[in-house]
């Protein structure tokens, strides 16, 4: 027999229903509504007979006295090799238009983190093509790194640089979950993934803008559900694509307002430290596989003191802040070179000689920074200035994915080329090539050079001929 209760209030998202026969546990979805299509998620038990939940779809329609259907479970969403290439909402239906799915299993969206003995200790580089990152921030295998940055400095577009470099030789599944982004971003990702065929290896979830914010706050959980089985069950690797992590501490502000708790410092939920270790802290690497999450982090007014910016930071491995000065001087990747840190960057993961390199790169942009307003006043020519303005400049790259719009075909760096460009720039080989020479290019190989000065030493017979031939410039004849 279905345990029926009854609505008793509607306040926004806030569904507050009355049991006479049982109450029901925390977590547990609730259907009401003509057709049973509004779904509830109880969050409190108010006293013996009552419960509050938050609704998961729109509530139009919901009046007091409705009846409400316990399911009698969780939130679920269908793991297996049958959900792969597929893209679904929070409830695990599939909104691709796709066929009905096969060979699946449900599981609950509310899981704990792995205990501490399952975890691995190891430390691995997890190589993007992306020179910038794996030069001076290089990413973690199972680690967590994320991307920072206001609105329109190209975390999204270096996201999905990322997608398209690493599931062409990523062995695993990617899984990408879009919480509270455009729903126009959504089927742009989808149909470019499926122009590359990289699709048979993907996995997308999304709880766009338009959804309540119950949806959104749950949508991170049900990838990650998804993730986990990839990792436990099928003992693959697993690369998680977050976009946006601010949306769901935002989503989870929402709710805790919806609920009447005290808002703690500039807004934010008194909980937002709990519900985002509680997400962050299920990203592990275990003996049998890992889960390696990159996250979009939005900074509101670019200021990265923000509370929720803080909190994100604190379970990263690796942290890349975009600059909005660098994207205006079109500096792409936009990357705060000073700013974006990696604890893999140590010589004991990297190698003493790629640490050495790296520092030394952050050395010269630093001195570089300094000297700015001095090179501006009195137009000093300095070694050091032109070192970093070739390193700013090979820094920068074409990405795949916006080749359509720059019109320059996108390049994929291995670290070993990466490396190599820093360090001859940092050893002066390229001070007689213009900075334009190094922008937007590949491997320091492509970098064309100028028309050099003759050198009559050197030259051989044929061209010495050649340059005799000519005609004495004028100030032979002045002198």
């Amino acid at each position: 027999m279905v345990n029926q209760g009854a609505v008793v209030s509607v306040r926004g998202g806030v569904v507050d229903v009355q049991f006479e026969r049982m109450l029901p546990p925390v977590y547990r979805v609730l259907r009401t509504g003509a057709r049973r299509q509004i779904v509830i998620e109880v969050l409190e038990q108010l006293n013996a007979r009552r419960v509050r939940g938050i609704a998961l779809t729109p509530t139009q329609g919901l009046a007091r006295g409705m009846a409400v259907d316990d399911t009698g479970q969780a939130l679920q969403v269908p793991v297996g090799k049958g959900i792969v290439s597929r893209m679904f909402n929070v409830f695990g239906r599939a909104i691709d238009g796709g066929p009905a799915l096969a060979d699946v299993k449900w599981r609950d969206l509310h899981r704990d983190p792995p205990p501490l003995e399952d975890r691995s200790t190891k430390s691995e580089l997890f190589e993007t093509g992306i020179k910038a990152i794996d030069v001076l921030v290089p990413l973690e295998r199972g680690g967590k790194g994320g991307l920072f940055g206001g609105a329109g400095v190209g975390k999204t577009v270096l996201l999905t640089e990322m997608i398209h470099n690493m599931l062409g030789h990523q062995k695993g599944v990617s899984i990408f979950c879009g919480i509270g982004e455009r729903c126009r971003e959504g089927e742009e990702l989808y149909s470019g993934m499926k122009e590359a065929g990289v699709l048979k290896d993907m996995v997308m979830l999304y709880g766009q803008m338009n959804e309540p914010p119950g949806n959104r706050f749950r949508v991170g959980a049900a990838a990650l559900t998804m993730a986990e089985y990839f990792r436990d069950d099928e003992h693959k690797e697993v690369l998680l694509l977050i976009d946006n992590i601010f949306r769901f501490i935002q989503a989870g502000m929402e709710v805790s307002g919806l609920m009447g708790q005290m808002p703690s410092r500039l807004g934010y939920q008194p909980t937002m430290a709990t519900e985002l270790s509680g997400l962050e802290e299920r990203i592990a690497n275990t003996h049998t596989g890992a889960i390696t999450s990159i996250q979009a982090v939005y900074v509101p007014a670019d200021d990265l003191t923000d509370p929720a910016a803080v909190h994100v930071f604190s379970h990263l491995s690796a942290s890349i802040v975009l600059s909005r000065k660098r994207a205006s001087e079109g500096l792409y990747p936009a990357i705060d070179l000073l700013q974006s840190n990696s604890k893999m960057a140590t010589p004991g993961i990297v190698g003493e000689k790629h640490y050495e390199l790296a520092q030394e790169i952050r050395k010269t942009l630093a001195q570089y920074e300094n000297l700015k307003d001095i090179v501006a006043m009195l137009g000093m020519d300095r070694k050091v200035v032109g070192r970093a303005r070739r390193l700013e400049r090979f820094l920068t790259q074409p990405f795949f994915t916006t080749e359509k719009f720059s019109g320059i075909k996108g390049q994929a760096v291995s670290l070993k080329d990466s490396l190599d460009g820093c360090e001859r720039i940092l050893r002066d080989e390229f001070k007689d090539y213009p900075e334009s020479a190094l922008y937007m290019i590949g491997a320091i190989g492509q970098a064309k050079k100028p028309d050099a000065p003759v050198n009559e030493e050197k030259t051989k017979p044929a061209e010495a001929a050649k340059v005799n031939a000519r005609p004495e410039p004028d100030v032979a004849h002045a002198s």
